[in-house]
C-alpha cells in the first residue's frame, strides 16, 4: 500500500493530468411539507382540543432532488479555501556524466572538450508546486499542510477574489503533516472553525473543497467512509477516510461536515494512477486543533513522552500473560533516562489506561501520551500477573531527537549449562565464542538461539540464530535448563502459549508467543 499512498500537493513537472467526470449529482433538499390548519365548518359544534405540545425543533435538512442546500454551501464556504503556489529554487546537474576513457585514448581529450561544454555553468532552476489551505482567523492565518510548503523558497496564497498575498511560515508538524501561515489582509478575511471530529460517523456527508490540478476553487461531495485508519505515514496516523473526490493538489484544503465545519485536513490518497479512486485521507479534525494551538503560541509542538518501546499485544501475547483478550501496548523496553524509568512500570506490563483515558490497542498510546502536555503528573494503568495496577509518571517532552527504545540489559553473563532443544529451538548458554560469531553485544544476557526448526512457530515468528532469549514468561533466564523450567510452568498452568522477551545483537528488544507443544 505504501507504493500507492500518495501526498495531494504534487510538482508540476512530470505529472500526468487525469480528468474524471462524475456521472450523476448529490443534492439535498430541506423538508418542505406544510402543515395546514382545519378550520370548523360554521354551525358545526367542535369538541375542545387538548392544549398543543411544545413545538420540536425543526429537523435537520435532509437530501431531497431539487434543492440548492450543497450550492449554498459551497457559496459560503468558498471563499474561505484558498490555493497555495510555492516555489523552490533547486541546483541542476550534469545529466549525462563523461564516460570512462582511458588514460592516453585519441577520443580523451575530444570527449573531455564536450563534456566540460555541456557542463558551463550548471545553472540553478526554480520548481513550482501547488496545494491547497484554508483561513482559520480573519487577521490572516492559513492552514495547510507541511508537505505543500516543504522546502519553499517562497509562498503565495491565492483567494477566490483574485487577491494573491505572499505568506511567512508559523510553524510547522512533518508528524502530522500540518503547517501554519500567516499573511496581512488589507481587509478581514472570511474564516471557517474546527469541528468535532469524534462525533463524524461512518456514512456522514462531507464537502471536500481545494486546489486540484491547479484548477483552483473545486467543490466536491463524498461520505465518511471509514474513521481511525492507520496508513503507516506517521506516528499518530488516525485518518478520516472519505470518497469525495480528492485529488494531487488538494493537499492541506479542508474537509467539511454539512454544518461548515472543518472536520479533516487532506491530506493523502490511495492511487495508482495519481487520480482519485474515491479513496483519500484527511487528518482528523481534534488531532489538528492541537497542534495548530502549539503552532500559533509557540512555533512548535510541545508534546509529552512516556519513554517506554512497546508492541501489539496479539492473541498470542494475550493468552500467553493470561488477559481475556487482547488490548492495550505492551511495553517492550523502559528507556533509563525517560519519564517511565523509576516509575514501576516494566517490560511486559500492558497499558491499559493513560491519564484516564483506555488504550485499546497499541498505536492509541503513542498518540495520547502526544496530546499530554510536558511536565503533567498522570496515571498509568497496566496489566500485571492479571492484576490491574497503577503507577504516578511525570511525563517529559518528546523531542526530534529522542526516540522511545528499550532499555539494554546491564547483566553479566553466565556460563556453564548444556544446550537444549525446545519449542523448535537450540539453545545454548551465552559463551565468548558465541558472542563473537553473532556479534552480541557484550550487555546483552541471556540463552543464545543456536538453530532454529525450518517448520516451526518459532521459524514463523522470524527467531533466528544468534537471537537471544532474555526472558520467558516475564522471568530473566540464564541457562537453556531455565527456559526449559519456565516452559513447563506454563504448561501445568494450562497455557497454550508462552511469552518470550528477545534481544537481537544490538540490543533491540521484542516480545514473542510462542505456541506451547503438547
Amino acid at each position: 500500500m505504501a507504493g500507492n499512498m500518495s501526498r495531494l500537493g504534487g510538482k508540476l513537472c512530470g505529472w500526468v493530468v487525469i480528468a474524471a467526470i462524475a456521472g450523476g449529482a448529490l443534492i439535498a433538499a430541506a423538508d418542505d411539507r406544510a402543515l395546514a390548519e382545519e378550520t370548523p365548518s360554521p354551525g358545526v359544534m367542535t369538541q375542545q382540543a387538548e392544549p398543543a405540545p411544545p413545538a420540536a425543533a425543526a429537523p435537520a435538512p435532509e437530501f431531497r432532488p431539487g434543492s440548492e442546500f450543497l450550492a449554498d454551501l459551497a457559496e459560503r464556504l468558498l471563499g474561505s479555501v484558498v490555493n497555495i503556489s510555492t516555489s523552490q529554487k533547486i541546483e541542476s546537474s550534469r545529466g549525462i556524466p563523461m564516460p570512462d576513457i582511458p588514460e592516453g585514448s585519441p577520443f580523451r581529450d575530444f570527449f573531455e572538450d564536450f563534456f566540460d561544454r555541456q557542463g558551463q555553468p550548471d545553472r540553478p532552476r526554480r520548481v513550482q508546486s501547488l496545494g491547497s489551505g484554508f483561513v482559520i482567523d480573519a487577521e490572516g492565518t492559513i492552514i495547510t499542510n507541511h508537505h505543500v510548503i516543504e522546502d519553499a523558497d517562497e509562498i503565495v496564497v491565492n483567494f477566490t477574489d483574485g487577491t494573491k498575498l505572499s505568506a511567512e511560515l508559523v510553524g510547522r508538524d512533518p508528524k502530522t503533516d500540518i503547517a501554519m501561515l500567516r499573511v496581512k489582509p488589507a481587509a478581514p478575511l472570511k474564516a471557517v472553525g474546527f469541528g468535532d471530529s469524534d462525533t463524524t460517523r461512518v456514512g456522514n456527508w462531507v464537502m471536500a473543497i481545494g486546489n486540484p490540478f491547479g484548477l483552483g476553487g473545486t467543490v466536491t461531495v463524498g461520505i465518511v467512509s471509514a474513521r481511525n485508519r492507520n496508513i503507516d505515514v506517521g506516528p499518530y496516523d488516525n485518518f478520516i477516510q472519505t470518497d469525495a473526490s480528492i485529488n494531487l493538489g488538494n493537499s492541506g484544503g479542508p474537509l467539511f461536515n454539512l454544518k461548515g465545519e472543518v472536520i479533516g485536513i487532506n491530506t493523502a490518497i490511495f492511487s495508482r494512477s495519481g487520480g482519485s479512486v474515491g479513496i483519500a485521507f484527511a487528518v482528523p479534525s481534534n488531532l489538528a486543533k492541537t497542534v495548530v494551538a502549539q503552532l500559533a503560541e509557540f512555533g512548535e509542538t510541545r508534546r509529552g513522552w512516556l519513554g517506554v518501546r512497546i508492541q501489539e499485544v496479539t492473541e498470542e501475547i494475550a493468552e500467553s500473560l493470561g488477559m481475556d483478550r487482547a488490548r492495550g501496548a505492551l511495553i517492550a523496553g523502559v528507556n533509563d533516562d525517560g519519564p517511565a524509568a523509576g516509575s514501576g512500570i516494566e517490560p511486559g506490563d500492558v497499558v491499559i489506561s493513560f491519564d484516564g483515558r483506555r488504550v485499546n490497542e497499541m498505536r492509541d498510546l503513542p498518540r495520547i501520551v502526544a496530546d499530554t502536555e510536558p511536565d503533567k503528573e498522570v496515571d498509568v494503568v497496566i496489566l500485571r500477573d492479571g492484576e490491574e495496577r497503577t503507577f504516578k509518571v511525570v511525563t517529559g517532552r518528546l523531542e526530534e531527537s529522542e526516540r522511545t527504545e528499550a532499555t539494554e540489559e546491564k547483566d553479566q553473563p553466565q556460563e556453564g549449562a548444556e544446550s537444549v532443544t525446545v519449542l523448535g529451538l537450540e539453545l545454548a548458554p551465552m559463551s565468548d565464542e558465541l558472542r563473537q560469531q553473532y556479534k552480541i553485544d557484550e550487555k546483552i544476557d541471556g540463552v543464545v538461539v543456536t538453530a532454529v526448526a525450518p517448520d516451526s512457530n518459532a521459524a514463523e515468528r522470524d527467531i533466528v540464530p544468534g537471537i537471544v532469549i532474555v526472558e520467558v514468561a516475564q522471568e530473566r533466564v540464564k541457562t537453556p535448563s531455565d527456559v526449559v523450567k519456565r516452559i513447563e510452568e506454563m504448561k501445568k498452568q494450562d497455557r497454550r502459549s508462552v511469552l518470550l522477551l528477545l534481544s537481537d545483537a544490538s540490543g533491540e528488544l521484542r516480545y514473542v508467543a510462542l505456541r506451547i507443544e503438547s
